[in-house]
Order: structure tokens, then C-alpha cells, then sequence
């Protein structure tokens, strides 16, 4: 190789070295993109992760099957960042450190040529000055031989002249043979070190710059091929997550999503039953009561769903309107009235209420009995070894840790208890559950206390046994008075004095924290207009009206029904003999119902 061309090969590897550097800069920004990315994937994953209020809309297989996709995408973002890592840790490192010691040979290799060249320059030079030298000692004597020859042809010199031109003659000639030596030397020496130079030294330069190229090559192959089959050993991580995804999604069962949402839902009432038919002939001839000009579907502008049977508003409506007199509850935030019964609840909805709490106090208790047990162990450790430390020392644990556990078991017991008062089969009669010509009615339980209303009674009630009269329902539990105002809403509203007929003596707009944003006025005319007469009943035992809305009554009165028990217990009535209404205990009163409703 010329000369010519050792810039251009200096050049070339220059370039070499500069393209695996800037190859080991692509790394180290893919791999901070991997990491990027797996920092987003994650917090996407963690941004979409279910929070816990909405931990029960992820029980649909859709939204598990989400869920599920969540957490392989988690996975996946881990994967990436394993491939940065493994990048950092080995590719790139090991591209910085060849690519320095690459940069350093060829230094050296550089230096090496430089310093060559520079001694084959220097060789040259004085190669040239011995030439000249050389040339000039050559003309010198050869003109100090033309001058002795002259002097030696005059015969009129002297021969001391001729003899002074004869020895300057041999000077020069001597000298001349000197730089003849020395030209003859440098020569030599100029032409092996140039041979050298050539043949020897600057293709060792080449060779070491080849060198320096090859391994370079070679480097930037090896680590392209590492970092690929660094990607490639994470991939069948990758497909695993990629086949859960798949996985997951084969899990979606639209029919079991919709059946979990009718479960849910499933409220377990019944359906109002067809309205009946009214006989006008029957009518007239007196064999059934007249009909009442005063019907809901005049009266009420409600829609035919809002209605449970006939002269009731559905459950949803009293439930709006108790909201005015709230002044008896505890009014506690939340829709649960501050019952822990959730007697509020439809019947199917309750049920699963009451289950999930018996299951969370049942792994309460083997949670606390299993510490208990472990106090217990460390005591008998300590009562055996002293030394280990003192037994009266765990005492107190002890003891609140039996507290603990006994009302963990109260709780347990009381929704176990609701749970079984629930499950168990309704009464004929009286205070649990009657039927009255196909018209069922509950009585609906209020908690939140201990106190529990007592059902036995209804079934004495059922055969005639007068002995006593069965429990009242109670006001104190913040459900079932303001439920019973806002079934006497219309009355109450309309009534100007302490009258007999309404039954609350105190009108609303002394009622605090009544909220009239429920009523529409467009209903004003079923607030003037007495309900329609459903039946009649006749008193089992005399009762004292002792709360707002009840009237007393003797026993064995007769008294026209003209609302029945919303499930709170209460039935609503109005004296034969006057328009006065209110409410009585259904306990406490045989109910005969008309046909036709």
C-alpha cells in the first residue's frame, strides 16, 4: 500500500471506531426507551388497576378478564425492563470498553507510522547532504587538479609554487574521497531504512490498523447478535404474557355476566297481582261495596309500576317521602337508615348482605383465635422457661384478646341470627307473614339495637288466646315511625288544626330538616281525597295510641282498612263511624279483606 493512501486508511479506521460508538449510544438510548416504556406500561397498569369500591363490578368475567390482561401487561413491562438491564450490564459495557481500547491502538498504531515516517525523513536529508557535500569536495578537487596541472605546465613558476598546488590538489582529493565515504554511507543507510520503511515498519503500522479494524468488526457483530439474542430469550416470556391475554379473554361468558347481574339485582319480591275485576251488577245489588270515586287512577299520576296492589304506593315511593320526617331516625349518612340488618334491602339482595358480613367476622375470628393461640403457646413457653421471660407479662394480651374474640362471636351471632330469622318459614298468621285472598305482607325488621321484635305472640293472636297482646313495633330504631309518617303523608299535610282525623298533631312546616323537594305539586289532589276501603278488621286487643300517626282502639272494634302493612308493621285504618284515620298494629287485628281487591 502507498504512502498516498495511509491517511485515507487512518481515516477509514477512525470512522470504524467512531460507528461502534455511536452503536453503543444506540443501545444506551434503546435501552432507556425500554425502561421508559416500562415505567409507562406500568403506571397505565396501575391507573387502570380496579379500586376498591369498585371490587365488586370486577367479579363479571369481562372485567376479570380485564383484570387478568392487567397484570400480564405488568409482567410484560418487567420484561423490558430485563432487557435494559442486560443491555446496560453487558452489551453496552462491553461496547465502552473496546470501543476505548480500540481508540488507543490505533493511537498507538498512529504514533508508530508518524514516528516511521520521521526517520525516513530525517535519513533522506542527510542523505541529500552528504550528496551535496559530496558534489561540492568533487568540483573543489577537480578544479585544484586543473590548477596544479597549469601550474605544473608554466616553466615560470617557481617549484615551491607548483609543489604549494600540487599538495592543495591533494587536499582536495582527500576530502573529496571523505564525502565520497560519507555520501556512500548515508546511501546505504537511506536505502535500508527506506526498504524497511516500506517493506517492514509501516505495514506492521497497516497491519496493526487492520487489526484494530477486524476486531472491531467483530465486536460491533458480536454484541449486535447478543443484544438480539438478549430480546430473543425474553420472548417466550412475552408470548406467555401475550398467551394469558389470550387466555383471559377466552374466559368471557356474556350469559354468566348477565346471570351475575340478575342475581345481583334479583330482588325477590313478588309481582302485583292482576287487578280485579269490578261487578257492577254485584255492586248494585249490594253483595259488594260500592265503588270509590277516588281511585289512584284518577287521583294519583303515577305509573302502573309505581303501585305494589291496589291503594298502596310502591316501596321505592315511601321510601322518597320519608325523607320529611326523618326526625325520629338517626339519620346516619349512607342508605342503611343505621340499621346493620339491611332490612332495607329486597329479600335476595339482604340475603347476600348478611352472608358476606357472617363471612368476614367467621375469618375474623379464625384470625384472633389463631393469635390467641399463639399468646396462649408463648405463655406456657414462658411458665416452663422463666427465663424466656414472664408469664403474667402476656396476661393482659390475654384478656383483650378474649374481648376481642367474644364480641368478634356477638357479631358473628347476630347476622347469623338475622340470617336465620330470615331463612325461616313465614307464619299463617298474625305478625310474621299473612295471606290474605293472595295479598302477602312481611313485616319488615328494624336493627341496630338488641332489642328484637318479638313474633310469638301473632301466633296466639292467630287462634283467639286473648292472654296478651302481642309486641307493638318500635319507634326507637330510626326506620319504621318515619316510614309510617310518610304512608299518613296526605293527611298530614292537609290538616289545619289538632284534628281527630289526621292523627299528627303537628304540622309541617314545624317539622325540621323536612324536605319538600319530593312532592309534586301536580298530585295536590290526592292529598284532599280519602284512600278507598280495601277490607275490614276487627281489633284482637285494645290499643293505646302512644306515637304520631296511631289512633287507639277497643277490642273488637270494627274498623275499615284503607291501607295495608307496607312491612313495617303498621296497617292503616279509619273508624266506621267517622272519617278519623291512622294506624294500628297488624298484630293486632284480624284482617278480611274484600274480593275484589
Amino acid at each position: 500500500m502507498h504512502m498516498d493512501q495511509y491517511d485515507n486508511v487512518n481515516q477509514h479506521t477512525q470512522k470504524g471506531i467512531d460507528f461502534l460508538e455511536r452503536y453503543g449510544h444506540f443501545l444506551r438510548d434503546r435501552a432507556n426507551i425500554e425502561v421508559e416504556y416500562a415505567g409507562k406500561l406500568r403506571k397505565l397498569v396501575k391507573t387502570y388497576q380496579p379500586k376498591k369500591k369498585e371490587e365488586e363490578d370486577f367479579q363479571f368475567t369481562s372485567c376479570k378478564a380485564f383484570k387478568d390482561m392487567l397484570n400480564e401487561m405488568n409482567d410484560l413491562a418487567g420484561q423490558h425492563e430485563l432487557i435494559a438491564e442486560n443491555l446496560v450490564a453487558t452489551v453496552i459495557k462491553e461496547v465502552q470498553c473496546r470501543t476505548k481500547e480500540f481508540k488507543d491502538e490505533k493511537k498507538k498504531h498512529l504514533a508508530d507510522g508518524i514516528k516511521h515516517q520521521n526517520n525516513l525523513t530525517n535519513q533522506l536529508a542527510n542523505l541529500d547532504r552528504a550528496k551535496k557535500n559530496y558534489e561540492k569536495s568533487f568540483r573543489e578537487s577537480e578544479k585544484a587538479l586543473e590548477s596544479f596541472q597549469r601550474a605544473d605546465a608554466d616553466l615560470n613558476l617557481s617549484r615551491a609554487e607548483v609543489e604549494k598546488q600540487r599538495l592543495q590538489s591533494l587536499y582536495k582529493s582527500q576530502q573529496c574521497e571523505d564525502t565520497k565515504k560519507e555520501y556512500a554511507n548515508q546511501l546505504d543507510k537511506g536505502n535500508e531504512m527506506q526498504n524497511s520503511f516500506y517493506k517492514v515498519l509501516m505495514p506492521s503500522v497497516f497491519q496493526g490498523l487492520q487489526d484494530v479494524d477486524q476486531r472491531r468488526i467483530k465486536t460491533f457483530k458480536n454484541n449486535m447478535k447478543q443484544a438480539t439474542e438478549l430480546e430473543i430469550a425474553i420472548y417466550p416470556i412475552v408470548k406467555k404474557c401475550l398467551e394469558g391475554v389470550a387466555k383471559a379473554t377466552d374466559q368471557i361468558d356474556e350469559d354468566m355476566d348477565s346471570q351475575m347481574v340478575i342475581e345481583r339485582f334479583k330482588s325477590g319480591f313478588q309481582p302485583p297481582e292482576d287487578i280485579p275485576f269490578e261487578d257492577l251488577s254485584a255492586i248494585k245489588s249490594g253483595e259488594a261495596p260500592p265503588p270509590q270515586t277516588n281511585g289512584f287512577s284518577n287521583s294519583l299520576k303515577l305509573d302502573s309500576q309505581s303501585l305494589t296492589f291496589k291503594g298502596t304506593i310502591s316501596n321505592s315511593k315511601s321510601k322518597k317521602r320519608s325523607g320529611l320526617f326523618g326526625i325520629f331516625g338517626n339519620n346516619k349518612p349512607g342508605g342503611t337508615d343505621g340499621r346493620d340488618d339491611y332490612s332495607e334491602l329486597p329479600p335476595n339482595q339482604r340475603r347476600k348482605k348478611l352472608q358476606q358480613k357472617i363471612d368476614e367476622y367467621a375469618a375474623k375470628i379464625q384470625q384472633e383465635t389463631a393469635a390467641k393461640d399463639g399468646l396462649v403457646k408463648m405463655q406456657s413457653v414462658y411458665q416452663s422457661n422463666p427465663n424466656l421471660g414472664d408469664p403474667g407479662a402476656i396476661e393482659g394480651q390475654l384478656r383483650e384478646s378474649t374481648q376481642r374474640l367474644n364480641k368478634l362471636q356477638q357479631e358473628h351471632q347476630k347476622y347469623l341470627t338475622y340470617l336465620s330469622e330470615m331463612e325461616m318459614p313465614q307464619n299463617q298468621g298474625g305478625y310474621g307473614s299473612t295471606n290474605y285472598n293472595g295479598i302477602r305482607t312481611s313485616t319488615n325488621r328494624s336493627s341496630g339495637s338488641d332489642e328484637s321484635l318479638t313474633r310469638s305472640a301473632s301466633d296466639l293472636s292467630q287462634n283467639n288466646h286473648k292472654v296478651s297482646a302481642p309486641g307493638t313495633p318500635l319507634p326507637s330504631h330510626g326506620y319504621i315511625i318515619p316510614h309510617l309518617l310518610t304512608r299518613f303523608l296526605p293527611i298530614a299535610f292537609h290538616s289545619s288544626s289538632n284534628s281527630p282525623e289526621s292523627g299528627i298533631s303537628t304540622s309541617h312546616t314545624s317539622l325540621p330538616d323536612s324536605d319538600f323537594e319530593h312532592i309534586d305539586a301536580d298530585n295536590h289532589d290526592y292529598y284532599e281525597e280519602p284512600l278507598p276501603v280495601l277490607g275490614t278488621c276487627e281489633a284482637l286487643y285494645p290499643f293505646e295510641a302512644t306515637s304520631e300517626g296511631s289512633i287507639p282502639m277497643g277490642d273488637g272494634e270494627q274498623l275499615f282498612i284503607v291501607e295495608l302493612d307496607q312491612g313495617d308493621g303498621w296497617t292503616r285504618v279509619r273508624r266506621q263511624n267517622s272519617m278519623e284515620e291512622g294506624f294500628v298494629p297488624t298484630s293486632y287485628v284480624r284482617i278480611n279483606l274484600y274480593s275484589s281487591c
